[in-house]
């Protein structure tokens, strides 16, 4: 099943080059002329992506609306900006990625791989698997408790069937296993909708890396027929910490994506999970690393150890997208993020992330010599 994308849009000559680019990326193009007819649609079917030309009339209520439509709330959106356009008025209203006029087939097509990467895993991750499993569930208000089954389990959430008398509600914590596995998952979870008779369905909260990647790798063996994730991206690295690293890539992913890294230089190899905190739109990002483990940072410690007995050696980094993170997380991150942390490249992340790409990447290469001279 093709990919579907929304594109709000008068300019015939823009509607031509992405209708071909985006057809070559097995892309389906739903096109509208006016924002009345995209909030029509948007309410009515889901789309993986919502692409608007902001130059046109309603725009931004269409960003906006894609927001609070519950079928493409976590579509992947593209704005369509002037060159002269600030980037902070696109994000604001909910764009993640940024195409500037005039539009070509070259560069909308390099935007687009990034984006197309992004829209299969969101969709991925909303899929469902049908399986009864036995869940514990407990209240993390109350201390309640219930013994309960799924009716089905997906990378964000899972279905279950409630007893009739019971209408329970709030943050839970839950406990299951996934057939063929013998470790035992322990995630947090909210309820997110309720459906016909007794079954309710519960969205995933503040998942570990480990858990969401034991997830990904069940649905993946348990759903053959879902589509193949497009490969990993080559990057190059140009700073790196315990606590994240800044990464030079033509087509970066949005603010708040959830990304998996894999490094490997002087015979050193590291994965890692971590979130996009900066974006530069064909520049770069900053990723902040979301595993704290001893064992993680020990690794990290002989990666950075051997890049610096070996100057000269060009790390290879390459970076998949997982997703995009829950509003949820996005709360609880910002409000823990106050203040200044002993990681000078997490305080450029988080205190420095609004101003212009030139003066960001000025910044890096300044802390860069600070390091350099303090060793």
């Amino acid at each position: 099943m093709n990919l579907k994308a929304l594109l709000l849009c008068s300019d015939d000559k823009i509607v031509r080059v992405l209708r071909r680019t985006l057809g070559d990326l097995d892309i389906e193009v739903e096109h509208c002329t006016n924002s009345e007819a995209a909030l029509r649609r948007l309410t009515r079917n889901r789309f993986e992506a919502i692409i608007v030309d902001c130059a046109g009339p309603g725009a931004a209520d269409v960003l906006r609306g894609a927001r609070t439509a519950p079928c493409n709330k976590r579509a992947v959106a593209v704005a369509i900006l002037d060159p002269d356009t600030g980037l902070r008025s696109a994000f604001d209203i909910g764009a993640h990625f940024i195409l500037y006029k005039p539009v070509s087939a070259e560069r909308s097509k390099s935007s687009f791989r990034a984006a197309r990467a992004l829209m299969k895993r969101e969709r991925r991750r909303n899929s469902r698997v049908p399986v009864r499993l036995p869940l514990e569930m407990a209240s993390a208000e109350s201390g309640a408790r219930f013994k309960v089954n799924t009716t089905d389990v997906g990378e964000g959430g899972l279905a279950i069937s409630l007893p009739r008398r019971s209408k329970p509600h709030g943050r839970w914590n839950l406990s299951f296993t996934l057939p063929g596995s013998a470790t035992r998952l322990e995630v947090a979870a909210e309820f997110a909708w309720e459906g016909s008779g007794t079954q309710v369905g519960l969205r995933f909260l503040d998942q570990s890396p480990e858990v969401a990647r034991q997830l990904r790798e069940w649905i993946g063996r348990s759903a053959p027929e879902a589509e193949k994730d497009d490969p990993p991206v080559s990057c190059q690295l140009t700073d790196l910490s315990l606590g994240g690293c800044y990464l030079e890539i033509t087509s970066p992913f949005p603010v708040s994506t959830r990304v998996t890294l894999s490094m490997r230089a002087a015979g050193v190899e590291l994965r890692s999970e971590g979130v996009v905190r900066v974006m530069h739109p064909d520049k770069g990002m900053g990723v902040e690393f979301a595993q704290t483990t001893a064992e993680h940072r020990s690794l990290l410690e002989r990666f950075l150890r051997r890049l610096g007995e070996s100057p000269d050696t060009l790390p290879e980094l390459m970076v998949e997208p997982e997703g995009l993170e829950s509003e949820t997380a996005q709360n609880s991150r910002t409000a823990s993020e106050s203040g200044h942390t002993e990681d000078p490249l997490l305080d450029l992340f988080r205190n420095h992330a609004g101003i212009a790409a030139d003066s960001f990447v000025e910044m890096l290469r300044k802390q860069r010599g600070l390091s350099t001279a303090a060793s």
